[in-house]
């Protein structure tokens, strides 16, 4: 079954299979650049915050102008040397530490490499996916990469903490660096002829290309909603999660395997969630699953605020952990292929850039103003506050 990616061609198999590997390394990994920070370098929850910001807002400002560029190369080769910059540049961290070299400012310049990186590989990688797959095929695909996506989540932050504890706190990077460079030979080994990239237009400016991707959202009225709802969604749940491990970790005592399995088991309801989507949308239909579940996936940050020391604690974390992603699992596959379907056919890498790069920048902007409400409120208010505006995202969803 996997040989041939479960009915939807051998290909298709090995570029999920690529996908897999370098998606188990990342969340075996998962928060490690932080929790290395933390546990080597002693940082402040405001430094945590401040570090996840930095690197996002300097990755998204860096990665502007590749969204045309992508677009006009062919994705493969693309996906394949972004895989290949993450590895080297992931290595350099257990090489530092074993010197006693590794710097905050070292982890912050791996986070920009790797952030500009992925924003490469996302917008290749879904163009390079429509010509690969049928459009009838679209959702039962990206079912399976959300599928293996939340199977590693369940068991890469626990696995994480756990060799964290008993190897020292750069192996999981060591590991993720390693599951790029498999990613990339899996990369290779594709054989269908990948389509030509589209044409540059004749006389077109450079910066009307890489005002292309928003334009093309601008434009349609359930892209535009679907982005401002989902920009901000993202931003609010990743500014708090330097500030849960810096809670947890720092201030409450968890170990980082306590951590892990926080983290990680919550996204068992990601599995149940992704498997759920494809059959969801053949009864309801695509537009009513994106409102029903964006709607549900926003109602559950919230409870973290409550979260306290012990098994009492772990436990409030998980159960809001599970309803967050069981929602957000069935939510987006159907996101993606609504996207996918949507944006014009010679705008699609565009459009899945100019996507990513805005919300990493939010993402960043949102990280540096909830590092600085912690920092004057306490992580615990500066959670509850992204709570209650997270709920507010709901009237952003297209009716």
């Amino acid at each position: 079954m996997a040989g041939d990616g479960g009915g939807l061609g051998r290909d298709f198999g090995r570029l999920w299979g690529a996908y897999a590997t370098s998606a188990a390394g990342t969340y075996l990994a998962l928060d490690s650049l932080p929790l290395i920070a933390v546990l080597v370098l002693d940082a402040s929850a405001a430094q945590l915050s401040w570090m996840a910001a930095a690197s996002g807002a300097a990755g998204a400002l860096l990665a502007v102008p590749l969204g045309p560029w992508i677009e006009f190369q062919r994705k493969r080769p693309l996906m394949v040397r972004a895989d290949l910059v993450r590895f080297l540049v992931l290595l350099s961290v257990p090489a530092a530490y074993a010197l006693g070299l590794l710097t905050y400012a070292q982890l912050l310049a791996v986070a920009v490499v790797v952030a500009v990186s992925d924003i490469v590989f996302v917008g290749a990688g879904g163009a390079h996916l429509r010509s690969l797959v049928p459009d009838r095929h679209l959702v039962r695909a990206n079912s399976r990469f959300e599928t293996v996506s939340w199977l590693a989540t369940a068991v890469g932050p626990p696995a994480g903490g756990a060799l964290v504890g008993l190897l020292g706190p750069v192996v999981t990077v060591a590991l993720n660096a390693a599951s790029y460079a498999l990613s990339a030979l899996g990369l290779r080994s594709i054989t269908a002829p990948e389509p030509p990239p589209p044409a540059r237009a004749a006389g077109g400016s450079r910066l009307r290309d890489v005002a292309e991707g928003w334009r093309a959202i601008a434009a349609d009225r359930d892209l535009r909603l679907l982005f401002a709802n989902g920009v901000l969604v993202n931003a609010l749940i990743m500014a708090t999660a330097p500030l849960l491990l810096h809670l947890m970790v720092h201030d409450l005592g968890f170990t980082p395997l306590e951590y892990g399995l926080a983290l990680g088991v919550p996204c068992l309801g990601g599995i149940a969630g992704a498997r759920l989507s494809r059959p969801l949308v053949r009864r309801f239909g695509e537009r009513r699953i994106l409102l029903g579940f964006g709607a549900a996936r926003v109602l559950w940050l919230v409870g973290l605020t409550f979260v306290g020391p012990g098994t009492g604690g772990l436990l409030v974390v998980m159960a809001a952990q599970l309803g967050l992603i069981t929602c957000i699992a069935v939510f987006n596959p159907v996101l993606v292929t609504y996207r996918l379907r949507r944006a014009p056919q010679d705008t699609v890498a565009r459009v899945l850039t100019a996507w990513t790069i805005t919300s990493r920048a939010t993402i960043a902007t949102a990280t540096a103003l909830w590092g600085v409400l912690a920092g004057l409120a306490g992580g615990r208010t500066a959670i509850a506050v992204a709570g209650v505006l997270l709920i507010g995202t709901i009237a952003l969803l297209p009716r």
